[in-house]
């Protein structure tokens, strides 16, 4: 019978770890075993970051929306609730770009988002 060689897929699963284990530190970047470990929980922490990157970023624009209602005497809930019955949809990503870069917009805004706040509760 001829011999099967299996050497092949094998080498390249471990050069495929051991090249992206390339720069961690002692074993982890040299033993194929190891470096297959470090690198699977590397793209777990990987995904898992992603994730929380996208919280703290929303939480970053909840405070400058924040900051900057209370600036002009308003608060954050009432603020995004104000312009939820006026039908301006911003989300808070844009509102936060517009409250840190364009105060003369965001005070349009926030003055429009008053009498709105104005209007409901009068007629309430």
């Amino acid at each position: 019978m001829v011999r099967t060689k299996r050497g092949n897929v094998a080498s390249k699963r471990r050069k495929k770890y051991l090249s992206l284990a390339r720069g961690y530190v002692g074993v982890n970047s040299r033993l194929a075993i190891m470096a297959g470990e470090q690198v699977r929980q590397s793209l777990n922490f990987a995904y898992i970051g992603r994730r929380l990157k996208k919280r703290d970023f929303r939480r970053v624009w909840i405070y400058r929306i924040n900051a900057a209602s209370r600036a002009r005497l308003n608060i954050y809930s009432i603020f995004i609730g104000c312009l939820r019955n006026i039908n301006i949809f911003l989300n808070r990503k844009i509102l936060s770009l517009i409250a840190f870069y364009d105060l003369a917009s965001f005070n349009l805004i926030e003055r429009k988002s008053r009498v709105s706040k104005l209007f409901v509760t009068k007629s309430s």
